[in-house]
């Protein structure tokens, strides 16, 4: 499927959304939380990049699996070692793991339902971290309300990133047209409602 000048225009403002938040949005935050938020967005700033110059084609490649499972991992992790400090070091440790399995089960031929296993249980505790823990904390008053805003797009980013995994998997959720036309919107979508959150919560 050809991109489109509309695509390119919203990849392009996705891939301004996410270097903003590089370089202003994250501040006063220690030094794990900062870096893991600046490689969740500096993904998605590249993705943008790569969308725009190479077009959809890109998103063939073998990789788009495991980066795809590098923004909700370290985004998760962000938000874990901010504001979860007792379980900092279980999901560190959760995160890497979870990494290596899914570099693992892509990168050696594996004919059983393992690949797309790793790959659920991985989207599904991230994904679920960054939708359900900043509403949470904004229902909680720990945060303000717009801070929800992060669990919306933490929502999205899951969906996301579940229908390119299952698409490269072989088992596509929807049919690969349906998620190249709908991957833009939900792109620009996703990191809008994150930069929001994260400045105004």
């Amino acid at each position: 499927m050809k991109i489109s000048s509309l695509d390119r225009t919203l990849l392009l403002l996705t891939g301004l959304l996410a270097g903003y938040q590089i370089a202003i949005g994250i501040d006063q935050m220690d030094s794990v939380s900062i870096t893991a938020y600046t490689i969740a967005f500096g993904v998605i700033l590249v993705a943008g990049l790569l969308l725009i110059i190479l077009g959809f084609e890109v998103l063939d490649s073998p990789v788009v699996v495991i980066t795809s499972t590098i923004i909700p991992l370290t985004l998760s992790l962000g938000l874990v070692w901010q504001h979860l400090a007792s379980l900092r070091t279980v999901y560190l440790v959760f995160t890497i793991i979870s990494f290596l399995a899914v570099i693992l089960t892509r990168a050696i031929p594996i004919q059983n339902k393992l690949p797309v296993i790793t790959i659920a249980i991985t989207h599904g505790i991230a994904g679920m971290i960054i939708f359900l823990l900043p509403i949470i904390l904004a229902f909680q008053g720990q945060m303000k309300p717009l801070f929800a805003l992060v669990g919306v797009g933490g929502a999205l980013i899951g969906v996301l990133g579940l229908l390119l995994s299952f698409l490269k998997t072989g088992k596509p959720i929807l049919s690969r047209d349906t998620i190249m036309r709908l991957f833009p919107i939900l792109l620009l979508l996703t990191t809008a409602l994150f930069v929001a959150g994260f400045k105004y919560g």
